[in-house]
C-alpha cells in the first residue's frame, strides 16, 4: 500500500498529559463535519492492560511508546490516506462501568492525528504536513490530570501522583519535549487555547475552501 496517495492534509497534535489536547480536539470538532475532517486518536490504540510494561514497583506504565499499538495506528492512517474506511473499538482506560463503542472513521480532505507519541515515530512524523504542540506548565498539567483521573477514571489520588512523578514527567521529557524546536506551532494553554484554536479553525476553513 502506498503512502499518502490521496490529497489529504495531515495534521499531528501532541502535548504532555494534562496539556489540554482532548479538549482542544473536541472544540475543533465542533466547527467541522465528518466529511471535512477525520480525527484519529492514539488513545484508541492502547495495548491491553496485561501487555503493559511494569515499573520497578510493579505499577503499569501507560506512558511509553510501547504502550501503544504504533504500527496499527500508522497503518490505519495510511488506509485513510488511501481512501479506505477504518473501524476501531474505543479504549476505555479500564473503566468497567462503560461499554466500548466501535469507532467508524472515513477518509476526509483533512486528517488530524493526536496523541502523546505522534511525533516520536519517524515514519509517522514524516507523513505530517502540520505539526502542533499544546503546552502548559507542570502545575497546570498535574491539576488537570488529578481532576481527570479521579473523576473520569476513578483513580486514587496517591496513584495519580505516583504515575505523574514516575511515568508522566519522564515520558514528557523523553518523547515530547525534544520536539519543541521541530514542530510548526506551539499553542500555550496555561489559561486558554482559544486564540490558537481560532487560528487553526480559520486556517482549516481556508484550506477546505480551496479544495
Amino acid at each position: 500500500m502506498g503512502l499518502k496517495n490521496s490529497n489529504s492534509f495531515i495534521i499531528g497534535i501532541s502535548g504532555g498529559s494534562g496539556s489540554g489536547k482532548t479538549s482542544f480536539i473536541r472544540d475543533i470538532k465542533e466547527h467541522f463535519s465528518d466529511s471535512e475532517i477525520c480525527f484519529l486518536s492514539q488513545d484508541d490504540y492502547y495495548k491491553p492492560r496485561d501487555l503493559q510494561h511494569e515499573d520497578e514497583n510493579g505499577i503499569k506504565n501507560f506512558d511509553l511508546p510501547e504502550s501503544i499499538e504504533m504500527d496499527e495506528f500508522y497503518f490505519d492512517l495510511v488506509k485513510l490516506t488511501n481512501g479506505m474506511d477504518v473501524e476501531r473499538e474505543e479504549y476505555l482506560f479500564n473503566n468497567a462501568e462503560k461499554t466500548p463503542e466501535v469507532i467508524h472513521l472515513k477518509p476526509a480532505p483533512i486528517i488530524i492525528v493526536e496523541g502523546l507519541f505522534v511525533f516520536y515515530d519517524p515514519k509517522l512524523f514524516n507523513l505530517l504536513d502540520l505539526k502542533i504542540l499544546i503546552h502548559a506548565t507542570d502545575t497546570q498539567k498535574i491539576i488537570r490530570r488529578i481532576k481527570r483521573d479521579r473523576v473520569e477514571r476513578n483513580y486514587p489520588l496517591e496513584d495519580v501522583l505516583y504515575r505523574y512523578e514516575h511515568h508522566v514527567l519522564p515520558s514528557f521529557e523523553s518523547y515530547i519535549f525534544p520536539f519543541f524546536n521541530k514542530v510548526d506551532l506551539i499553542i500555550n494553554n496555561n489559561k486558554s487555547y482559544d486564540m490558537g484554536k481560532e487560528m487553526l479553525v480559520s486556517f482549516l476553513k481556508l484550506h477546505l475552501s480551496k479544495k
